[in-house]
């Protein structure tokens, strides 16, 4: 209920939200999966702060829940971004490398200033870690991009973008089993005393 930690999921929002949408509009033009998958990553951050900020006065369990779904939400993703560059490197082209690395930049300047504002809330419940641990992978995801856009101008080939798209998703998966086992653990723990307390009665 921070009044501090309010204003910074806001602020993580309308970042999130707005980057999204220049991002995937970016995506197109450049036609580099790695820039939409990183823009959908955007957009997913930013509704599921927006949930956040609206957990903030529900109940431990309820939080609980909500960041199993959000590390549920961040697995499917993941999965959906593989199986989307897998299609793509049926039928490969390479993006244009110039406008996918301007965008990747200016993502990484968006998500850099997303994860100050909100480092010294990092420490929490699976809820609060959960909004961490995605301001922290997009930061992540957009060095990939970066990188990608170099190699691609490097080599004029779709590899680089394919695979730093594939690397993206990894990065989904990883965290979402971070998150669903912290919300698993904590929701375990929430019903072990209320067993105990039914046993006793």
């Amino acid at each position: 209920m921070d009044p501090a930690y309010r204003r910074a999921l806001w602020i993580v929002v309308v970042l999130n939200l707005g980057f999204g949408i220049v991002e995937a509009f970016g995506g197109f033009l450049a036609d580099s999966q790695a820039l939409k998958a990183d823009a959908l990553d955007f957009i997913g951050d930013g509704s599921i702060t927006l949930i956040g900020i609206l957990a903030l006065a529900w109940s431990a369990r309820t939080r609980a829940r909500v960041a199993l779904a959000q590390g549920l939400f961040l697995g499917a993703l993941g999965l959906g971004v593989i199986g989307l560059a897998v299609w793509r490197s049926l039928n490969a082209v390479a993006p244009e490398a110039s406008l996918m690395g301007g965008i990747a930049v200016a993502a990484l300047i968006v998500n850099i200033a997303a994860a100050l504002v909100l480092m010294r809330f990092r420490e929490g419940d699976a809820h609060v870690s959960a909004i961490w641990l995605f301001s922290r992978n997009d930061a992540i995801a957009n060095v990939g991009v970066i990188i990608a856009a170099a190699l691609v101008a490097w080599t004029g080939q779709a590899w680089p973008d394919l695979l730093v798209a594939a690397v993206i998703a990894l990065i989904f998966l990883h965290s979402a089993y971070l998150i669903v086992k912290r919300a698993t653990e904590e929701l375990r723990a929430q019903h072990a005393p209320a067993q105990g307390k039914a046993a006793s009665k």
